[in-house]
């Protein structure tokens, strides 16, 4: 597929546009799709996009002046069309199947098509650019980047794949030379960038329904490496540290040897106290107010990225007690008929770990999200794709075998084809075999899984929802049933 918005184009981004007066983004409501089409409105171009599904962000996006259609019809083509004949470009993800309405329609006009890679790279052209990667904690290593530069004075441009605190959005409008964004390897095409800094996260098997194996994951992140003008990346990776040639490396386990360290003294499950090192040189210690090792290791490369950009530790120390996490990371949503209620976007075994790890944490220090000290934790987790599923299932059972209660909700398909034999009772199994004695529910719909919650979870639980797919619908609807039952109890009472 041609791109349009080619890396060697002259055309800057201008309030007046002549060249493409309209982009149609297909599947508009998707985190990293919305963000891009908000920049280029915001920019001066002319948007619509569809997305069948109703969401907050659509309704941001429509009262932006972008054009929203909630169906995925060939009309909605032809009405672009009839306004601005070929000279639309149309967007979408590696979300969206060949067999999609809109994009059949688009090609029978043979419009213009791009892959949303290609405009976050004709984008991150404009300015001095942070581009971020992993197979973890690329989200939150990126929210914290923005918020850091934010608080420096920066105010960056920024793309983000969650909502950032700061901004209670997914991106930021910018007039300066700063641009933070996430560089997505899930279908290889952060080849695509030439970031002025990147930063790898870490690096493990992920995506097994675009990566044969590890291997190839890692072919694909030389490849992003090469591109970097500057590279930061973990030193506790082992994947990486074997793989991976860079400039700079960040550690939250040794001093020597690199040139940026964040060393843990002390963590009760909601903050860290850790002490800065840069070139072994011991610089402060400071406090983390977000909980996890795996996010001590996400602000380490968050700092080294601003100091490779820069700016001065004592501009970057005034964000650090700011730092908030991602919306859907260890999100604490509040008290459930005395249950603790977690929400968490892990759908991978060494995520769902980190947040178990965390929960653990919390019930061992009874550091107190609430008023309430957890005594157990119960996990609700969604399997987020057949084949990760698939290829997982033995190590999804590892992990939640560490929780006291385990429901395992029906799998997310994320648009995959079902594959026989997998489901969510196939985890189910491989657990029971691991831990024979642990409680486990495997619903076959989100019905009977609100009704287990209700029926086998007790007051003190610190109850985790984790899973990339529409699993937080759960911990909406018992919210919801808590607020009707406190009206009907306060309407009986009066």
């Amino acid at each position: 597929m041609k791109s349009y918005l080619s890396l060697d184009t002259e055309v800057k981004l201008k309030k007046t546009q002549e060249l493409l007066p309209h982009i149609h983004f297909i599947g508009i409501g998707g985190i990293g799709m919305s963000a891009l089409a908000m920049i280029l409105a915001k920019n001066g171009y002319s948007i619509s996009g569809s997305d069948q599904k109703k969401s907050s962000t659509l309704k941001e996006l429509d009262r932006n002046q972008i054009q929203i259609f909630q169906t995925q019809r060939e009309s909605n083509i032809d009405e672009i069309f009839q306004v601005h004949k070929k000279n639309i470009l149309i967007v979408i993800s590696s979300a969206i199947r060949e067999d999609n309405l809109e994009l059949c329609k688009a090609k029978k006009y043979n419009l213009k098509i791009n892959h949303r890679s290609e405009i976050l790279a004709f984008l991150i052209e404009q300015k001095k650019s942070i581009i971020v990667s992993g197979s973890h904690g690329k989200t939150t290593t990126s929210t914290y980047i923005t918020t850091l530069l934010s608080y420096a004075n920066r105010n960056p441009t920024a793309i983000i794949g969650g909502i950032v605190p700061l901004y209670k959005r997914n991106y930021n409008f910018s007039n300066s030379e700063l641009l933070i964004a996430e560089a997505d390897e899930s279908d290889g095409s952060l080849v695509k960038f030439n970031p002025n800094i990147g930063v790898i996260t870490n690096l493990e098997l992920e995506h097994v329904d675009h990566y044969r194996n590890l291997e190839d994951l890692i072919k694909t992140m030389k490849q992003f490496a090469q591109k970097c003008e500057y590279l930061i990346t973990n030193f506790d990776c082992k994947n990486l540290q074997q793989n991976i040639e860079n400039s700079i490396w960040f550690s939250i386990q040794k001093i020597n040897s690199v040139d940026f360290a964040l060393i843990p003294k002390k963590s009760n499950g909601c903050e860290i106290i850790a002490d800065y090192y840069e070139q072994e040189k011991l610089i402060d210690t400071i406090k983390i107010p977000v909980p996890g090792i795996h996010n001590l290791s996400n602000t380490i490369a968050a700092i080294a990225a601003c100091r490779v950009a820069g700016i001065l530790f004592k501009d970057i120390k005034k964000g650090i007690k700011n730092l908030e996490l991602p919306a859907r990371r260890f999100d604490y949503k509040g008290l459930w008929k005395n249950r603790l209620i977690v929400e968490d976007y892990a759908h991978h075994p060494s995520e769902i770990d980190a947040a178990i790890s965390i929960a653990s944490t919390i019930i061992k220090t009874k550091h107190n999200l609430s008023h309430i000290s957890p005594k157990r934790i119960v996990t609700i987790f969604q399997p987020h794709r057949y084949s990760r599923t698939q290829k997982f299932q033995k190590e999804f059972a590892k992990s939640l075998s560490k929780s006291d209660l385990v429901f395992i909700a029906p799998i997310y398909s994320a648009g995959e084809d079902e594959i026989k034999g997998i489901n969510n009772k196939t985890i189910g199994y491989e657990l029971k075999k691991l831990k024979s004695n642990l409680e486990i529910y495997t619903p076959d719909n989100n019905q009977n899984l609100i009704s287990l919650i209700k029926e086998h979870t007790f007051e003190k639980d610190l109850i985790l929802i984790l899973g990339a797919g529409d699993i937080n619908i759960i911990c909406a609807n018992l919210f919801l049933e808590l607020i009707n039952d406190q009206s009907v109890n306060s309407n009986l009472a009066a």
